[in-house]
């Protein structure tokens, strides 16, 4: 993890990050076969755009309470070799792409956490870090649900 000189290049930092999130699922549903995924998609890019308004609040001086939930994590990405996106991506390659995404996500504010010393903004990272573990989670149900099940 970079050495960060101020809260806000830190808060930059994870306001960059959620915006390149939120195209990434945008894009991904836009290539995906099947319409209610896509809508999936489409949402979880809406949810990261939440992210980053809360990352701006924060950044205007709002305080921010984040929550306590502990998300479970059924480490399906540990197992799944690394795949690109393409033009021709399917619903597994689509799938295994946003599990990796939001592993990196979660690791990334658990980072960020551990690298500032305010007490509230450590908070809101690691109740950020939740939320991406509850994405990756429902993409390794999906995962779990549709894919494995189909083979």
């Amino acid at each position: 993890m970079e050495q960060w000189k101020s809260v806000d290049e830190v808060l930059d930092f994870a306001i960059r990050n959620e915006e390149e999130a939120a195209q990434f699922y945008t894009g991904l549903a836009a290539k995906i076969d099947r319409p209610w995924m896509s809508k999936v998609f489409e949402g979880f890019a809406q949810e990261e755009m939440g992210h980053k308004r809360k990352l701006e609040d924060i950044k205007s001086g709002k305080k921010l309470i984040p929550g306590k939930e502990k998300v479970l994590d059924l480490r399906m990405s540990d197992y799944l070799v690394d795949v690109a996106p393409d033009s021709d991506l399917d619903y597994q390659t689509a799938l295994v792409l946003a599990m990796k995404k939001e592993k990196k996500a979660f690791k990334m504010y658990i980072d960020l956490a551990e690298s500032v010393d305010d007490e509230n903004l450590k908070a809101v990272f690691l109740s950020l870090a939740q939320e991406e573990a509850k994405h990756k989670l429902r993409f390794e149900i999906e995962y779990d649900d549709y894919v494995m099940t189909e083979g």
